[in-house]
């Protein structure tokens, strides 16, 4: 079954482990001595990931490599630009409200 983005990123472990994924990628083990959990739960969240396909696994002898998937992360910066643009309009507005105050 194939997951949604906003699944991938609606859990605070699975967001952590894709900023650590952002730095460089890493395997499994990597990942899980970053969080107070145990490896077979972050090995759920990477697969979790996987499924929605915002990371992919690849085998490199006994290590599973995980790296990020650009692409569908990229759905997520094309549904929230309008909300960009709400929130620039919103600031340019403070910013002539503040100039109009000095």
């Amino acid at each position: 079954m194939k997951r949604d983005v906003f699944q991938a990123l609606a859990d605070p472990t699975r967001r952590a482990i894709l900023m650590s994924l952002r730095e460089k990628d890493s395997n499994v083990n990597g990942l899980a001595e970053q969080f107070d959990m145990t490896r077979q739960a972050v090995s759920l969240h990477v697969r979790y990931l996987e499924e929605c396909g915002v990371i992919s696994v690849t085998k490199e002898g006994r290590n599973r490599l995980c790296q990020i998937e650009a692409y569908e992360l990229s759905k997520v910066n094309d549904w929230l630009e309008p909300f960009k643009e709400l929130w620039n309009k919103r600031y340019n507005q403070l910013d002539d409200l503040l100039t109009e105050m000095q």
